[in-house]
Formats: structure tokens, C-alpha cells, sequence
């Protein structure tokens, strides 16, 4: 059948799998507060590593559909599916109909009683609606990349299975016949009207392993379901976009590590920006400027715990490490340590696969000014720094100044160290909310000095990042290039006039495809548009007065998600998801923007 597209929004399509892969438009996302599973619309789990995010997966299929492993569980013979999360929540519930009925799979990472439970456990509970459907299932572990064999275990209590200190146990209720061969596990049942069949798979880390008793499952479920619609219950949005905005929290609040309040830019690595290869990153680490822009999102929905648990992190890391700006963290809070290539062949074939970043030693100064506005929002939100807090930004504030005039990579991690227009913007950010700060009586410091660098960077940018023969703003001095990142300082209120609206025209017509946006000139020739930069965009718009066609760029985008509103961090000019997801900064792009437009309307 064919995947869904801009122009085909057909929610009924079910992708047939092309030598074991299928589009990455197919995956919707589910998910317990430390992991996250990927299921496709054909009802496979094709991602999911245990016990964490960025632990090695033991289902990634994904990546590697031979030996990366999988959930499986659908109707046997042709079937239609239709597929929504519950409302208010990360549960995903998929329709199956088939010439002899239809039934439902609701799929859930289960929560406990007090929030997270301390194993990884994923219920998938099959519901008779109408005749009868027979359904197959398969439990096939991988080899976590190609770094391990998976063993079965057999004990007095039931068999397990074994992979480099990962055990995993199958409990299932409904689901008989079971065969298995070796340490893979399978059958088929079949489901009619009013019957209740559950398959839990439960997964620890160098720790015993516990085992739920198959008929509480739906219990677990059900809990799982209200614990989701409390939260949302707490969320506090009902301007326009209300069902994308909520369903871009809820996504987000799938990235937030509960274990310590760290944001993941999204739980994948190495889904391919481009057809073409090479660039497959792994961005399952916490990203400061990802944080800011989360807080200022979830300060405005009036969520308390994971604003707080967010801004603590950071600082509390920043400080331990003792350093000058970091770019990201592992969700730990600990310092990256390279990068390492597996042996498989990636999504589509399209490799490497790599887990780690390279761009932890980079120096990015647009990441002061992430910082800063962290805290400015944490202030205006009504709370109080505390000391060490204070101290940090105090030194932080001063190495701005030290280091503006430097070259650094920039938003994009870029090897080619230039004296960025973003990067330098991003500083008189950071002092800007500096002042702020200081005078508002949270933290210390030369707050003189602090206004002159301030001064000092409009001046150079008026002077060096503005270029009056091309009419708008420049990626660097000397360069051509448009970069989209610079619209984000519409949103800062560096520029919201002449030239910040001159620079959005020209974006339109150099870098947008339809609602699509590409990063920064040349781009076209080696990657897909990036999602973020269609809402930047609309953002931009509303900010320099043209609510009217942000509004309609906005409607545009949101139609843009997949059957259950998630987004990549890219789209292809034919509609093709591209890169890793549900990509964090997309979902933080729309809320931004969403909010953005907002106050913008409601201020003229």
C-alpha cells in the first residue's frame, strides 16, 4: 500500500515491510519515564532498549531487521488498521479489522502505583471486538548491535532470556499455543468478540527480574491510562493547535529522564538525515538548548515537578563538572567519551550506526544564551535561585563576555568554526537575561560590564552580520549564506523589525519548499528540510507582524505529523520521515511556535 504523504493522509494505510523495514512515518512512540519503545503500524516493536534510553537496544529492528529483534504481534492474513493514542495519554491503541472481525491492541510501557516502575515493562493486551481474528506473535531478542548472543535460561519459575546482563521474561495470558526455538518465542491465538489475551514483556539490567501476574495486566494498564490522564489533567493550553500542542507535550514528556529530570533529544540513534548516509547521529543525550526551550514551554502549561527537575539538572551538572558552557550531557549527567560504529546495516541500509556524539567538545556560544533564558523563565515562572545557582551564572555571564568575539561551530555543531550571527546573538542573550537577573535581585555580579558586551554585540552584528546589499541577515561575515537559526531571535526579541522581517522573506524564497524549511543555504543538495525551521518560521512571522500567514504556515506544518501527530527531525520534499524521532526539538518548535502566535494575537 502506499505510505502516507502531504498529499495522501490516508490513516488506513499499512505499509508492507521492504526487506524488513518500513517507513519511519509508521512509528508511534510509547514509553515509561526511562525507555522508549518504537511500534509500527504493522504492530511490531521495532526499538527498545533496556533498562534506559541510551542503553544498548535489545529490540532494533530498526536498524538491523535480521538480527536487531523485535516484538511482533498483528493478524495473520490481509487486515486494515487504524490507529490513535488514548486521549491525554502516550497509550497507543490500534484497530485491526479483517474479512472475520476486527479486535484492538492497546499498547503501553506500564507505570506503578508511586510513577515509574523499577523495570521495563510493555503490555500489549489484545480485545475481541467483532467475529473473530487470529492473531500471530513473536518474541525475537537481538544482539544489542551486534555485541552480544542472546541465551535462553531456563529456571523452576519459567523461561528468560539472557543478553550481556539484560534478562528479559514473556508472560502471557490467552496467548497459547506457545513455540519457541532457542531464545526466540512464538504462536498464534485467536480473538474473538469480548475476549481479553496479553502478552507483558518485563526487562531488567544486571538485577533480578520480576515477574507480574498475567491477569493484572489490564489492571496495570488501566492505571497506566489514569496515571497518564492526571498529568494531562495538570496541562494548561487552549489556544489554537490544542491537540498537536498537547500531543507535542506528551511526546516530550516521553524524553524527560525521570531518574534525573535530563530531556533526551529524542530516544533513537542513527535514523538517517539524508538517502544518502553519513549523517546518522545518535541524540540520545540531554542537550542544554533542547532543556531551555522545554522549560519555557512546560513553565507556560503550569507543570511544576518537570520544569523544576529540568533546570536543577542542568545546574547541578554544569556545576559538578566545573567547566565553561556544555553543549550536551548524557542523561546521567555525565561527559560523553566518543564515538563507537556497530557492525549493522542501519535503517534501510543507509548506515553507520553509532552510538556517542561528536560534538561534545565543541564550543557553541548560542548555548549561554540557552542557559540563561532557562533561568530567566524559571524566575518570571515566581521562584528563587539559590546560591550556587546564582554563582554559576554569575561566572557564566562573565566568560560571555570573554568569549563572544571567539569563532565557535555554531547551532548546527559545524566543523567549520566561523564567527557565527546566531552564535553571537545567542550571547546577547545571555547577558541580556543577565541584567535581567541582577536586577531582579537573583544574582551578583559587574552588571555594567555585562550591559557593555551587551551593547558591543548589537553593535557587531548591526555591523558584521547584516548585509545591506543582500538584504538580510548573513550566517557569517563575509558569507552569503542564510541560516534559519537566526529566527529564532525573533522569539528572543533581539530584532523584530525591518531587517528581521526583510531576512524572513528571503528565507521564503531561498530556503522553503512548500511548508518545508531547509536549515541553511545548500542544504537541498545533502539532507531533507528540518522540521524545526517551519516553526521557527511561522514563530518569526507572528514576531515581525504577520500573524495572518504564520497562522496559515502553522496549519500547514501540523498536517504534517504522522497518523499519531509525531514528529522526525526531518520531513522530505515528498513527505518521507528522516531522521531520528520523535525528535524532541520538532515538538518543542511547535509548541513554541503554537504559544508564540499566540501572544503575539492576543498583545495586537
Amino acid at each position: 500500500m502506499t505510505e502516507r504523504t502531504r498529499d495522501t493522509p490516508d490513516a488506513n494505510d499499512n505499509e508492507e515491510r521492504t526487506d524488513g523495514y518500513v517507513p519511519l512515518r509508521s512509528y508511534g512512540a510509547i514509553g515509561d519515564g526511562r525507555t522508549v519503545a518504537l511500534v509500527a503500524k504493522d504492530g511490531r516493536i521495532d526499538w527498545l532498549p533496556i533498562p534506559s534510553m541510551d542503553s544498548p537496544p535489545v529490540f532494533a529492528s530498526i536498524l538491523d531487521p535480521e538480527h536487531g529483534g523485535h516484538i511482533a504481534l498483528r493478524p495473520t492474513g490481509e487486515a486494515t488498521v487504524e490507529r490513535e493514542y488514548l486521549p491525554g495519554t502516550n497509550v497507543l491503541v490500534s484497530t485491526w479489522t479483517t474479512g472475520s472481525g476486527s479486535c484492538t491492541v492497546t499498547d503501553a510501557m506500564v507505570t506503578g502505583v508511586a510513577g515509574r516502575l523499577p523495570w521495563a515493562e510493555v503490555a500489549r493486551c489484545v480485545q475481541g471486538v467483532s467475529g473473530s481474528v487470529e492473531m500471530e506473535w513473536a518474541v525475537v531478542p537481538g544482539t544489542l548491535l551486534n555485541t552480544a548472543e542472546p541465551k535462553r535460561l531456563d529456571t523452576a519459575n519459567g523461561t528468560v532470556i539472557g543478553i550481556d546482563g539484560v534478562t528479559i521474561a514473556i508472560v502471557e495470558h490467552g496467548f497459547d499455543p506457545v513455540h519457541d526455538d532457542g531464545p526466540r518465542f512464538s504462536g498464534r491465538f485467536t480473538a474473538t468478540e469480548g475476549s481479553k489475551s496479553i502478552l507483558t514483556i518485563v526487562g531488567t539490567h544486571d538485577e533480578p527480574i520480576f515477574l507480574p501476574e498475567p491477569e493484572r495486566t489490564l489492571d496495570a494498564v488501566d492505571r497506566t491510562i489514569a496515571n497518564w490522564s492526571t498529568w494531562s489533567e495538570e496541562f494548561s493550553y487552549d489556544g489554537p493547535w490544542s491537540d498537536a500542542v498537547q500531543r507535542s507535550a506528551l511526546a516530550l514528556k516521553l524524553l524527560i529522564y525521570s531518574p534525573t529530570g535530563a530531556i533526551a533529544a529524542a530516544p533513537t540513534t542513527s535514523l538517517p538525515e539524508d538517502r544518502t548516509g553519513g549523517k546518522n547521529w545518535d541524540y540520545r543525550f540531554a542537550w542544554v538548548r533542547d532543556l531551555s526551550y522545554t522549560v519555557h514551554a512546560l513553565t507556560r502549561f503550569g507543570l511544576r515537578e518537570e520544569t523544576h527537575a529540568a533546570v536543577s539538572w542542568v545546574m547541578r551538572t554544569i556545576a559538578e563538572h566545573d567547566e565553561t558552557m556544555p553543549i550536551f550531557y548524557e542523561l546521567d549527567g555525565k561527559k560523553t567519551d566518543g564515538v563507537e560504529e556497530r557492525d549493522v546495516p542501519g535503517w534501510n541500509g543507509i548506515g553507520p550506526v553509532t552510538i556517542g556524539n561528536r560534538a561534545g567538545d565543541q564550543l557553541q556560544l548560542g548555548v549561554w544564551g540557552d542557559v540563561f533564558e532557562i533561568l530567566r523563565q524559571y524566575v518570571k515562572a515566581g521562584n528563587v535561585l539559590d546560591r550556587q545557582t546564582a554563582g554559576v551564572l554569575e561566572r557564566l555571564a562573565d566568560d560571555a563576555c570573554h568569549r563572544w568575539e571567539e569563532p565557535d561551530s555554531g547551532m548546527w555543531e559545524l566543523e567549520d568554526t566561523q564567527h557565527y550571527t546566531s552564535s553571537k546573538i545567542g550571547c546577547w542573550q545571555a547577558l541580556d537575561a543577565a541584567v535581567e537577573l541582577h536586577d531582579a535581585g537573583m544574582i551578583d555580579g559587574p552588571r555594567e560590564k555585562w550591559i557593555e558586551n551587551r551593547e558591543l554585540i548589537e553593535q557587531w552584528v548591526g555591523e558584521h552580520g547584516w548585509d545591506e546589499d543582500l538584504g538580510h541577515y548573513v550566517m557569517y561575515p563575509g558569507s552569503t549564506a542564510l541560516d534559519t537559526s537566526i529566527l529564532i531571535h525573533a522569539m528572543s526579541a533581539f530584532d523584530r523589525g525591518p531587517r528581521m522581517a526583510s531576512t524572513i522573506r528571503a528565507v521564503e524564497e531561498q530556503l522553503q519548499r512548500g511548508p518545508l524549511v531547509y536549515r541553511y543555504t545548500g542544504m537541498d543538495a545533502e539532507e531533507s528540510p528540518f522540521v524545526a525551521c517551519s516553526f521557527w518560521l511561522a514563530a518569526a512571522m507572528a514576531c515581525t507582524g504577520r500573524v495572518d500567514d504564520a497562522r496559515a504556515l502553522m496549519d500547514d506544518m501540523v498536517g504534517q505529523a504522522n497518523d499519531v501527530g509525531l514528529f522526525s527531525e526531518m520531513i522530505s520534499e515528498d513527505g518521507d520521515f528522516m531522521g531520528n524521532l520523535p525528535q524532541g526539538l520538532s515538538h518543542l518548535a511547535l509548541i513554541q511556535a503554537a504559544l508564540t502566535i499566540e501572544e503575539v494575537a492576543e498583545e495586537a
